[in-house]
């Protein structure tokens, strides 16, 4: 690496003189000094990379040096080099902030490796995570092509949000763009497959169906409560969201097992989340419940009987359980949750449903200010995790660690940014989502949906005999004829719910234990 300078200070600067010319003989500008006092003279009147700093020095110690150096330019990495094991100087030397740390004697090549972990680190870590993804694009590519299952859907889902993290970290713009194309086509199939199997899967005639909404607490969910959980629904929550705020998490938390399941259709609050604590598919929670559901058309809140969905479930299990459940829709609220979560804590069980995620893509719809702080995939993980970092949750979870109580961390349903619109005429009554229609005389591309022409196939109820469902595939939004170029224009790039995507139905289930 070309026009690199480095500052060496030791007090035996001398027996190190193979290491300089070494380093010399590597294209690298070495400046010697035998003292923290002539090294920070240098430094404060010379433009410096990366800095080596002896700890046992003559004058002031290297420790004093290392401080003084952080205060004049925190940015320049330090590697503390001593010949003392001791912890203490260890841990002082870390809490300041050092690059690195070696133990004398120090070989060449252990410098060099350091001066390129410290300074080449981006650059060779981007190639190689492009290497590698131009390896696994292949790969991937030829799996598509195979007749898969759920499991193996899940497993390629989980693949591409890896490369997308990886390739987001490595700042290479060229291969994302490889990566989004990728995606989309894995999004095309994936439709197919979710059109072929779905009905199959809920009506229980397919033996290798996934845990979906209805299913999770039965098969996830029950098999815990043996011990006190905390169960937290983040809504609206896609597995790639999932992945940086787990990183938060993992502070306080390590992850004893990670698993995806899928949403139902439509892939929305109202369906899927109700369906989550339910146990049951829509229709039958319609019939169960008839005074508690609300139809597409109905006036009022479409999930305020989650607790009682929740208690009627888990009485059927034959968990007859102490338990809470709380739902969170703004931050007053939640902070008045943290301040009081010891009233809940004597349960076994408790439920903590937590509403920010979805509030967000609605926000970004309506506000230009979210838009543009989040005008793509990776802006709106950064907006979450930004979120999740100073929420009133992240302090719940902070609180529950400290008591030693297990969590599980889930959602309803995953979004998705819509890029094209699909034509959709519908009556008065139709609803307004942007990702599914329900409605009793629609006019629609049969190419761009999964139609469902008897709802109660697939568990769905209907307020008219004659009512069709269709859910957008891919990254379509329904756009009506009236005023269409202003609803496009409007709509495009926002990340919506309802419909079919990976993003929307793959979705996570997490186990955590709390760090001792």
């Amino acid at each position: 690496m070309e026009n690199v300078t480095i500052l060496w200070a030791d007090d035996e600067i001398e027996l190190l003189r193979p290491h300089v010319l070494f380093l010399n003989e590597k294209g690298y500008q070495v400046t010697t000094a035998t003292n923290g006092n002539d090294a920070l003279e240098l430094f404060e009147k010379n433009r410096f990379d990366i800095v080596f700093l002896d700890e046992n020095m003559p004058g002031i110690s290297g420790l004093e040096t290392l401080t003084r150096i952080k205060s004049l330019r925190n940015d320049v990495p330090v590697v503390m080099i001593t010949k003392s094991e001791e912890e203490h100087i260890m841990e002082d030397a870390i809490g300041s902030k050092i690059a690195d740390y070696l133990i004398k004697p120090v070989n060449p090549k252990q410098i060099l490796l350091t001066i390129k972990k410290n300074l080449d680190n981006k650059r060779l870590v981007s190639e190689k995570t492009t290497s590698n993804y131009q390896q696994e694009f292949r790969q991937i590519g030829m799996t598509l092509g195979d007749n898969l299952n759920h499991k193996e859907w899940s497993e390629v889902y989980k693949k591409l949000v890896f490369w997308e993290l990886e390739l987001e970290k490595a700042q290479d713009s060229s291969m994302g763009e490889i990566l989004t194309m990728q995606k989309k086509e894995a999004n095309n199939m994936f439709s197919r497959f979710i059109e072929k199997n779905y009905t199959n899967w809920v009506n229980g005639k397919d033996a290798d169906a996934p845990t979906m909404s209805h299913t999770l607490i039965k098969n996830k969910v029950l098999p815990l409560l043996n011990e006190p959980l905390f169960l937290i629904v983040i809504d609206n929550l896609r597995y790639d969201q999932w992945k940086v705020i787990q990183q938060v998490i993992n502070n306080y938390y390590r992850t004893d097992s990670e698993e995806t399941f899928y949403s139902i259709l439509p892939t929305a609050t109202q369906y899927a989340r109700n369906a989550l604590f339910a146990g049951l598919m829509p229709s039958e929670i319609q019939k169960r419940f008839p005074k508690m559901w609300l139809n597409e058309d109905d006036e009022g809140s479409k999930n305020q009987f989650e607790s009682e969905f929740l208690a009627d479930n888990l009485k059927r299990l034959g968990k007859n359980i102490k338990h809470s459940y709380t739902k969170v829709l703004n931050l007053s609220f939640g902070k008045k949750v943290a301040e009081n979560l010891n009233n809940i804590l004597s349960n076994p069980f408790n439920v903590l449903v937590y509403n920010f995620v979805d509030m967000l893509s609605h926000a970004r719809t309506e506000m230009e200010v979210i838009r543009e702080l989040a005008n793509d995939d990776a802006a709106y993980r950064s907006l979450t995790l930004s979120w999740f970092e100073h929420s009133p949750l992240m302090d719940i979870i902070k609180q529950l660690a400290e008591k030693k109580i297990r969590i599980a961390i889930t959602t309803d349903h995953g979004t998705i940014k819509v890029t094209e619109a699909s034509k959709v005429v519908g009556d008065k009554n139709t609803n307004t989502n942007l990702r599914y229609k329900v409605g009793k005389s629609l006019d629609y591309n049969k190419k761009d949906v999964f139609e469902v022409k008897k709802p109660e196939e697939i568990f769905l109820p209907k307020s008219n005999l004659s009512d069709t469902f269709i859910f957008a595939k891919e990254d379509l939004f329904f756009a009506y004829p009236n005023n269409y170029n202003h609803y496009v224009s409007y709509y495009k790039n926002t990340f919506q719910h309802g419909g079919i995507s990976l993003e929307e139905m793959i979705i996570p289930f997490a186990v955590l234990s709390p760090k001792a």
